[in-house]
């Protein structure tokens, strides 16, 4: 199932997204929140009369970096032999269709496309053999990172943290298991053009090795996401780009950069 967050007439609901066609695809309104129990309402509205909002509202984002060897290498770092985790606040975050705004401190910022995994309850130091018990589904990520604040900076907090650095959407798909979602082909357009182009199966630390990582540190809360990592190919973006990700199974997220107000 998909489910996406959603405005319509200033209320925000979920609804599961039905149909095939991206024309032709409809929210049938949940009552309730998607992290319990819930029952579809009956009440269908066509997508194309809705404002799309991020899907989630994460209570924190934590992110993996240099999880793909490719990545690590174009960049000139050392593959990690153990997780290596930053977060980005919720702050950060914007859904589909939101401008991504190029912050007034950088003049090198970055796409970063990235499977995002949507926590569905609340966890701590989940064992391995549980981990697919807490996931609520996955969704797509763009982790735009100020490059040159990340390599001037030692800390990554501005680097990667700014708002609308976190586009998240356009839905979570809560049907792939853990096996699929290993396995998925991952790309992401500039104007059109391909720059990114992997698949899941290249991860370094697998999804279970991210979430046993940050679960011994911390507790996870539904909606929480984790990042977990960019395949080869990131560069920069400039004002007026559109930049799309585009993760098998779920979907195309789109953002357009702005100049910051």
């Amino acid at each position: 199932m998909r489910i996406a967050r959603f405005s319509i007439d200033g209320n925000v609901a979920f609804g599961a997204v039905e149909g095939d066609k991206p024309d032709e695809l409809v929210l049938d309104i949940i009552k309730g929140i998607p992290f319990a129990d819930f029952e579809l309402s009956g009440t269908k509205v066509p997508l194309s009369k809705v404002r799309l909002l991020p899907p989630v509202l994460p209570n924190k984002v934590v992110a993996y970096g240099r999880n793909y060897a490719d990545h690590a290498k174009e960049l000139g770092n050392e593959v990690p032999d153990v997780p290596f985790a930053f977060f980005k606040p919720s702050t950060s975050v914007i859904g589909p269709g939101d401008d991504i705004q190029y912050p007034a401190f950088s003049a090198d910022v970055h796409h970063e496309a990235e499977l995002a995994v949507v926590i569905g309850r609340m966890c701590r130091e989940v064992p391995r053999e549980r981990v697919k018990d807490v996931i609520f589904g996955y969704t797509c990520a763009n982790d735009i990172t100020a490059r040159d604040v990340q390599k001037r900076e030692k800390q990554w907090a501005r680097a990667k943290g700014f708002d609308t650095s976190c586009p998240l959407g356009p839905w979570v798909e809560t049907g792939l298991d853990l096996e699929t979602a290993a396995d998925l082909t991952i790309q992401l357009t500039v104007n059109g053009e391909q720059r990114q182009l992997g698949r899941t199966s290249e991860m370094i630390h697998s999804i279970e090795d991210l979430i046993v990582n940050i679960s011994e540190a911390m507790t996870l809360l539904p909606g929480d996401v984790i990042l977990t990592g960019t395949p080869a190919g990131v560069g920069p973006l400039t004002v007026g780009d559109e930049v799309a990700v585009t993760i098998e199974g779920i979907g195309t997220l789109t953002n357009k950069v702005v100049k910051r107000g």
